[in-house]
């Protein structure tokens, strides 16, 4: 008996939320890598503020990939994280002036321009739309189980 998880509706709600988050985290990467030398200047001795724009965007790259390629629960879960957490860092360094930590760089930016605001949303349309692909394959694993 086909249940409602093989349905139609739910491959197109797996089908669909994949594409969206991987459309916003594609946003997430080209904003970081476009802004990255911008912010080669905030450095402490170890690491730039564009060197981890760049790595920002080389994890949302390989979210992406897994997310299209290979979409199971740790690739959503994975593409979740990246959006989440540069959602996260966004806000957190909008708002609050951290300072430096170790090797990270102070970060602190205490205003919002066009692609920051854009990249934000961005990772906040990807962070919910990895959650509901996780959903939808977590759903589909466990429709066997009693």
């Amino acid at each position: 008996m086909t249940t409602m998880l093989r349905s139609p509706v739910m491959l197109g709600v797996r089908a669909l939320s994949g594409l969206v988050a991987s459309a916003g985290l594609a946003y997430d990467a080209y904003v970081h890598f476009d802004l990255a030398a911008t912010y080669d200047a905030a450095r402490t001795g170890v690491l730039s503020q564009g060197d981890l724009f760049r790595f920002e965007a080389i994890l949302a790259i390989v979210a992406i990939l897994g997310t299209l390629v290979r979409p199971r629960r740790y690739t959503a879960a994975f593409a979740f994280l990246v959006a989440a957490g540069g959602l996260g860092a966004v806000l957190l360094y909008r708002y609050v002036d951290v300072g430096s930590i170790g090797p990270i760089p102070s970060m602190y930016e205490p205003v919002w321009y066009p692609e920051k605001t854009h990249s934000a949303w961005a990772e906040a349309i990807a962070a919910v739309a990895a959650a509901v692909l996780l959903a939808a394959l977590w759903l589909d694993k466990n429709r066997d189980r009693p």
